[in-house]
């Protein structure tokens, strides 16, 4: 029930939630408050009181408007609306003297600190401080800390807002950050010296209001007004994180996340924020065609025509659809090798996906409906290593009173879990219980890649899909790749899986399936940006663009169809992914229906529909597989190393550095007590 209360901020009376503090009542009516330890996501902690407003009729001090609510305000003598002002001579002269306080120890760093030109402190300074300080004694000093190759601290400016303290603890789930001493010496720090052992630690850059904690791999290699941004979608997992990718020139210097509620709210992986320095490595710029055993650099012309001629001459043609690969790429690909009496598969690492039954490689929940679930079952997922996002996601859902149930190996997920057991025998287990009390509260099913990608996937499928059933639960497929689901809209399946699709073929046509072994003997045509494990094995390479360099369609892992833009060129000679397959298609003298991405994306949208209707999640008709006989096994994890999932991942230094520093970690000797 909504507790709707009057209020009246600079004149202006509006009717809030009695619930909303004053610093969210402001932001309703428009008025902006100036903030640095306060932040939507986090808890509040109204200890920077920068955002201070006066109460009329209340103490004859200035309030906290984020620490207070709006039924707290004592309504006027005559029951008129509390009155609140944000401009007042009083409120000017309590941000003018917290901004002079805030700035006596700060350092004179703007001119080479790297926060510059995007400084929440600077730009307050500016709106609401003042012209000259009454500070003369010498500033102090505290010495930065070392919190690994990612965040570089510079400890001297930070202003205590603790919101890196908030963040770690209360999203990404880690107690090694805190703030220890008093008054002057109070300082935030890690408990003994630790580096920060989480895989979302960037996001404290983006929420330092100062330039405390800045981007290690970035630091003094651009400024922001040099840059030029593109909103666009991450590929490093299925969630589909909105993010901002910045370049410059040819080369991307960053990747910031984008606000989207019912995605990834604001956060975005280390491996989405830091994964760029893969794109300017190990990359494939010219075509390539093996002769005498070697691979040597060719034009288009001599690459498209050895192509062309392999895929006319195949006896059993297969096509297969990387991890990172847009919706248009796979269905070019799928027009073309079907054109020559192929077939194309897209569960490269063999997932028990039904095709054509979208409430099974999708499911029917949402990502939104986790924050509200009161009861969420993992089967065979780790979601801290397959989707670091969702799984801070569910750890909120935890917060909030959320009981949460894993069937599978036993992880460190950030979250208490009821840990039912590691094999099929448990998720049987589960089908035999009484479900009473879940049915009345909104719960979810969230099946792992790991479970589905054994011998007997579709009976752990369907046996999820019943007990979601029986349970009146939603029920959520959590994909490893960006690719899979638009591929399976797309069509990309053969009867029968991977095993069915290559097995006896003589080409194979490899879209930037990096995670695929491919044995001796078939003819192997591979198109990808990076020199890759897919490029190793080809007989001739025909290089294509990154997902930074081409527009295209990614359908996260709730079923969401969201637009990529292109922040930049691919290098050399390399072309997009669409472009290179209708090149091919003129080549073997049977061109697909199109020559435009538009042209393609309209033929794509009338065999698919709904992958026009960008960033909406589409309605799926629920349809329960037959029960079959489940296994005896325990479910494995189907991400071991993080870090290292994809070719631009492992092409990155950073990545491989990351990787090393997460196995010594985990292998490190522990003194007996």
């Amino acid at each position: 029930m909504s507790d709707l209360r009057k209020i009246i901020i600079d004149d202006q009376e509006l009717e809030v939630d009695g619930a909303m503090t004053l610093i969210q009542a402001c932001e309703e009516a428009g008025i902006e408050i100036p903030r640095f330890c306060y932040h939507e996501r986090l808890s509040i902690a109204g200890n920077c009181r920068m955002c201070l407003v006066e109460v009329v009729g209340g103490p004859p001090k200035p309030a906290a408007s984020c620490a207070m609510q709006v039924r707290d305000l004592r309504p006027g003598p005559e029951g008129q609306p509390p009155v609140v002002k944000t401009n007042s001579p009083m409120v000017k002269k309590a941000r003018e003297g917290v901004m002079e306080f805030l700035l006596i120890n700060h350092p004179l760093d703007c001119p080479i600190c790297d926060q510059g030109g995007e400084c929440d402190l600077q730009d307050q300074a500016m709106a609401y401080g003042v012209d000259f300080s009454r500070y003369r004694e010498p500033k102090r000093a505290v010495d930065d800390l070392d919190l690994g190759p990612l965040v570089e601290t510079h400890m001297t400016r930070c202003i205590s807002c603790t919101r890196c303290v908030r963040f770690t603890t209360e999203v990404a789930g880690i107690n090694q950050m805190g703030q220890t001493g008093r008054g002057e010496d109070a300082e935030i720090t890690s408990y003994l010296g630790e580096t920060l052992d989480s895989n979302m630690q960037g996001n404290i850059i983006d929420l330092c209001p100062v330039g405390a904690l800045v981007s290690k791999p970035y630091a003094f290699t651009a400024r922001p007004w040099e840059l030029r941004k593109t909103e666009t979608i991450d590929v490093m997992d299925a969630l589909g994180a909105n993010i901002r990718v910045d370049t410059k020139g040819r080369e991307v210097m960053r990747i910031l996340p984008r606000n989207h509620d019912a995605v990834n709210e604001e956060w975005i992986s280390d491996k989405t924020r830091f994964v760029w320095d893969g794109l300017r490595r190990q990359r494939l710029d010219c075509p390539y065609v093996r002769e005498n055993g070697k691979l040597r650099a060719a034009t288009w012309d001599e690459a498209l025509a050895k192509t062309a001629e392999a895929v006319k001459g195949a006896s059993k043609l297969a096509g297969l659809v990387g991890d990172l690969a847009p919706v248009e790429a796979a269905f070019a690909l799928r027009q073309l090798i079907e054109g020559q009496g192929g077939s194309v598969e897209c569960r490269t690492d063999g997932a028990r996906l039904p095709a054509g039954n979208r409430s099974g490689y999708v499911g029917t929940a949402s990502i939104d409906d986790i924050d509200s679930a009161k009861f969420i079952q993992l089967i065979g997922t780790d979601p801290r290593v397959e989707s670091p996002v969702l799984n801070a996601r569910i750890r909120k859902a935890w917060l909030r009173g959320a009981q949460v149930g894993l069937v599978g190996e036993a992880v460190d997920l950030t979250y208490e879990y009821e840990h039912v057991g590691t094999g099929r025998e448990s998720l049987k287990s589960l089908l035999d219980k009484d479900y009473g009390q879940v049915l009345d509260a909104p719960s979810v099913v969230i099946v792992g890649q790991g479970a589905l990608n054994e011998a007997d996937g579709e009976a752990v499928l369907a046996a999820a899909m019943k007990l979601a059933g029986d349970t009146q639960s939603k029920l959520m497929v959590l994909h490893t790749a960006a690719a899979r689901v638009g591929a399976m809209d797309a069509g990309c399946v053969t009867e029968g899986g991977m095993t069915a699709a290559i097995d006896g073929a003589d080409v194979i046509y490899n879209l930037g399936a990096d995670e695929v072994e491919i044995q001796d003997g078939p003819f192997v045509i591979y198109q990808g940006s990076h020199g890759d494990r897919g490029a190793h094995r080809a007989d001739v390479i025909l290089p294509g663009a990154a997902y930074t360099e081409e527009q295209g369609l990614f359908v996260n892992t709730e079923g969401r169809p969201q637009l990529a833009l292109r922040a930049g060129f691919a290098p050399g000679e390399a072309k997009e992914n669409w472009a290179i397959l209708r090149a091919l298609s003129g080549e073997m003298g049977q061109a697909l229906p199109y020559d435009s991405l538009v042209q393609l994306r309209k033929a794509l949208v009338a065999e698919v529909p709904h992958l026009a209707k960008i960033d909406q999640v589409p309605e799926n008709d629920w349809q329960a597989l037959p029960q079959g006989k489940l296994g005896t096994a325990d479910f494995r994890l189907t991400i071991r190393d993080f870090y290292l999932t994809n070719p631009i991942a492992r092409a990155s230094e950073l990545m491989a550095e990351l990787s090393a520093n997460a196995k010594a970690r985990s292998s490190a000797p522990v003194a007996a007590e």
